[in-house]
């Protein structure tokens, strides 16, 4: 089955590049010159990933991210592309509901091989029982997580992170396990799991009165109702 990519990248040259590379391998590719465009087309067109630059005109990257997932709820995987290396920026894309990030330049085959990755782990966490911890409740079938009946604002990657998390609970996950099973063989770096569950953690933990995400040292994390070891 083919897999239609929306591309979101202002620069003419990277744009074509990306395009004559991704088309080679098989994909179908829409493209936006800017940051409203690409915008527009999220929300009318129904595609497998997106491939969004950080800096565009009209709206940059973190603000069509943000709109695409947090007004519109939007669930396509996006994988950022962005020349900002810093831990800040990077938290700030995968708070914005990035999946995934390529910093620039990069190489065209670890492009296609991310998104291979991405569209892999968006095929559905599962379509067994629902998963629940404590007032936590992940629908498998409908992939709706909620805590004291509100409805939590996931990214598919942090979906995943989630599900084995409280799949294995209140056992320890090591980070290697995470890695292994949100990114396979390709991990992006050291901060990307970190950025992954500092955003997880806000939006599953911060607002309630109890965590339920807690770090073991040297082991990995957790989830349960309290984080005695």
């Amino acid at each position: 089955m083919t897999s239609e990519i929306l591309l979101i990248e202002d620069h003419k040259d990277i744009a074509a590049m990306v395009s004559k590379h991704l088309e080679a391998e098989g994909f179908v590719i829409d493209y936006a010159d800017n940051g409203l465009l690409g915008l527009k087309l999220g929300l009318s067109n129904e595609y497998d990933a997106i491939v969004l630059d950080l800096t565009l005109p009209g709206l940059d990257g973190i603000e069509v991210c943000e709109k695409l997932r947090v007004e519109n709820k939007i669930d396509t995987p996006i994988l950022m592309l962005t020349a900002r290396d810093t831990l800040e920026d990077k938290l700030q894309g995968f708070d914005s509901g990035a999946d995934d990030y390529l910093l620039k330049p990069f190489e065209l085959e670890e492009l296609s091989a991310r998104l291979r990755a991405l569209l892999r782990r968006n095929t559905g966490i599962s379509s067994q029982s629902d998963l629940k911890v404590a007032d936590l409740i992940l629908c498998r079938q409908t992939e709706v997580v909620t805590r004291r009946g509100i409805e939590l604002n996931l990214t598919p990657t942090g979906k995943k992170i989630l599900a084995l998390l409280m799949k294995e609970a209140p056992n320890v996950v090591s980070r290697k396990r995470l890695e292994k099973e949100i990114w396979g063989d390709m991990p992006p770096d050291s901060d990307a799991l970190r950025s992954h569950l500092y955003t997880l953690r806000k939006i599953v933990d911060k607002p309630f009165e109890h965590a339920l995400i807690h770090t073991v040292q040297s082991s990995g994390f957790r989830m349960s109702v309290n984080d005695d070891h």
